[in-house]
């Protein structure tokens, strides 16, 4: 490489410190800035003028709180982010691509192509394992650490065992260590979840990313079993495997009618034609989960458990006694008490 070529080369790597410089405070005073880059003053002030061709918006301010600044621009020009900024960056554009609605969600699925086009490939490989490791049921979750995240998607993407301390028994007060082929992570409406052959138990199993510890991946590689459909089998279990009762139901009206007036987390729904759909669902009580299918609004039937349709009956019954009884509200006229 001959000098003038090394000479570009520390111009180019010292204007790229200096932009990354004022993307970590608010203001640097110039001395403050040519003893970082080590450089002088006059030096920084080329430099910021460099930026200032690239598109990027630098102010200087003069007198005492005076400095240079780096401002909003009319175009979006290039950031420059570490390690830990960018993996921060794309478990974000992921959450909102599994979770955001519409013009939102396409957006953050384009912001993190070109994240991923960027990336040295050391990065491009982390972000990678997230994204083909992520599916989706919702949006708006509880946050996670992203490194736990990372490290999930690493044992997903390379077929490797992953082990974490999980909360168990009824109160979830007994903490017992869990040994995993991890297989997907999954998004819901409200939190992150890991489905994972459990092999200690032999099943399939789904976990709160949010209630694991002491989260770590073996080298030890497994051969990847035949798997349910991810997204799927996790929204089963939040919405009804871990009740003590599941009902069914047939509900006349159109499956996105009735997603539109169900938590994804409350409920499953499977279209049955343009407009039947399936629900299926759990909660502590039968009763509880038949108010919440009446209060939709629409006919419906129930197909599991057979019971049901007799406590449904019974129900009604009551009502219809209850209406009986109220006494008819006595016409006052205009007048006033």
């Amino acid at each position: 490489m001959d000098a003038a070529s090394g000479n570009e080369r520390g111009t180019t790597e010292r204007v790229l410190t200096l932009l990354g410089l004022l993307q970590q405070r608010q203001v640097w005073t110039g001395p403050e800035l040519a003893e970082r880059l080590g450089v002088t003053p006059r030096t920084v002030r080329r430099d910021v003028e460099r930026l200032r061709t690239l598109g990027y918006p630098v102010h200087a301010g003069q007198g005492v709180g005076g400095g240079y600044r780096l401002g909003p621009g009319q175009d979006l020009p290039p950031l420059l982010l570490d390690d830990e900024e960018a993996i921060a960056t794309a478990v974000s554009l992921l959450a909102g691509a599994g979770g955001a609605g519409g013009g939102a969600g396409d957006a953050a699925l384009r912001a993190l192509t070109k994240l991923d086009q960027v990336l040295p490939t050391r990065l491009r490989h982390e972000v990678r394992a997230l994204s083909g490791s992520v599916e989706s049921f919702g949006g708006g979750r509880t946050p996670v650490d992203p490194e736990v995240l990372m490290t999930l998607a690493r044992a997903c993407r390379d077929e490797v065992e992953a082990g974490f301390d999980y909360p168990s028994g009824p109160s979830g007060s007994e903490v017992r260590r869990r040994r995993v082929e991890p297989y997907r992570l999954v998004t819901s409406d409200r939190r992150w979840y890991l489905l994972a052959y459990d092999l200690d138990r032999d099943d399939w199993r789904s976990f709160r990313v949010d209630r694991m510890t002491d989260v770590s991946a073996r080298t030890w590689r497994f051969r990847p079993r035949a798997a349910p459909d991810a997204a799927t089998y996790v929204q089963e279990g939040v919405a009804s495997r871990v009740y003590p009762h599941q009902a069914r139901f047939l509900v006349h009206a159109s499956a996105d009618t009735v997603r539109a007036q169900i938590p994804a987390s409350a409920a499953l729904v499977r279209p049955r034609g343009s407009e039947l759909c399936e629900v299926l669902s759990g909660a502590g009580s039968l009763d509880y989960v038949l108010m919440h299918v009446l209060l939709l609004g629409h006919d419906f039937e129930v197909l599991d458990p057979p019971g049901l349709g007799r406590r449904c009956r019974a129900l009604a019954q009551r009502l219809l006694s209850a209406g009986a009884t109220v006494s008819p509200v006595p016409d006052m006229g205009d007048g006033h008490v």
